[in-house]
């Protein structure tokens, strides 16, 4: 890591930069790897991965405690914050929407166990969230979609980089190669401890997904059986295995068996999902980004792109 990450995450200091101007700052467009794949309904199956990342490191998970609702409004609260990032790729005004959720943090501030203050606009904790974005669109892609090849990694980790600069937050601590990236990831997840968060983020893993009212309880019996395994197999088996460790969930060679096969089935009909139409294949707000600029990504799903971005 370019600093101390110890020292300079407690300093807890907000460091917002701005562009000159709207013109002035970068996007990403439908030429980028990461407009094909960010917004892919397949990322969904990431969803566990990239919350859960974010929420395993303290003072992240702390913030997360002490300033949401997501104890009382579990999906209020994903509802309200997914649109507003999915912006900064997606809308015609990148620019308007990363200082959105930029200014959304400035009141984020705490303290945690230790006493040590935490900032949420402190250069390196807002750029370990922006990394777990990053980390699952590498993933899910790889994983679910098709096998990427090393200059695909590559060229969406400078992607990543010009999708952080969206935000106007410092970039004193992002890696500045996809490689130093690799070794940033290894060594936060080896940060990892169990946060009230994170604990409760991961219940319905370890007990069961909660019976939805309206449904009587024999019924549901029936239902969340498979909904269990799903989760407690393909959602778990996308999880670092510093997260499951921290969480307590269990997990086992032959559940990672399945995990593979599940993953290896999900690439093997990739072809056949990208013909299904736009707005089955993507969310919302990249379907229409799509259908703004009219290009039809389907086709381009599958084709390989080695030249990395300009900056």
């Amino acid at each position: 890591m370019p600093l101390d990450f110890d020292a300079a995450i407690r300093e807890a200091v907000p460091m917002p930069v701005d562009a000159e101007s709207a013109a002035d700052s970068p996007r990403l467009g439908p030429d980028s790897l990461i407009w094909k794949y960010y917004g892919d309904v397949r990322g969904l199956l990431g969803f566990q991965r990239l919350a859960g990342t974010e929420n395993c490191i303290e003072q992240l998970g702390r913030a997360v405690e002490d300033h949401s609702v997501i104890f009382s409004d579990t999906l209020g609260r994903a509802r309200r914050s997914g649109p507003p990032i999915m912006k900064t790729v997606y809308s015609d005004d990148p620019y308007h929407w990363g200082r959105t959720v930029r200014d959304f943090h400035k009141p984020i501030k705490g303290t945690i166990g230790d006493g040590s203050r935490y900032h949420a606009l402190n250069p390196e904790l807002f750029y370990w969230a922006h990394a777990t974005f990053v980390d699952q669109v590498l993933y899910v892609t790889d994983t679910f979609i098709r096998r990427l090849s090393h200059e695909e990694k590559v060229r969406i980790f400078e992607e990543g980089r010009i999708w952080y600069q969206i935000y106007g937050v410092s970039d004193r601590s992002q890696p500045q190669t996809y490689e130093e990236f690799l070794e940033y990831w290894a060594q936060m997840l080896d940060r990892f401890v169990p946060t009230p968060t994170i604990l409760y983020a991961t219940g319905y893993i370890r007990k069961g997904v909660p019976r939805p009212r309206r449904i009587p309880a024999p019924v549901w019996n029936l239902l969340s059986a498979p909904i269990n395994a799903f989760m407690r197999t393909v959602v778990v088996g996308t999880l670092p295995p510093q997260m499951r460790e921290v969480c307590g969930l269990d997990w086992n060679p032959q559940k990672e068996r399945r995990f593979q096969r599940f993953a290896a089935f999900s690439r093997r009909i990739n072809p056949l999902v990208n013909r299904l139409p736009l707005r089955a294949l993507y969310l919302p707000w990249a379907a229409e980004a799509w259908r703004r600029v009219g290009i039809d990504p389907r086709p381009l799903l599958n084709s390989r792109a080695v030249s990395a971005p300009t900056r």
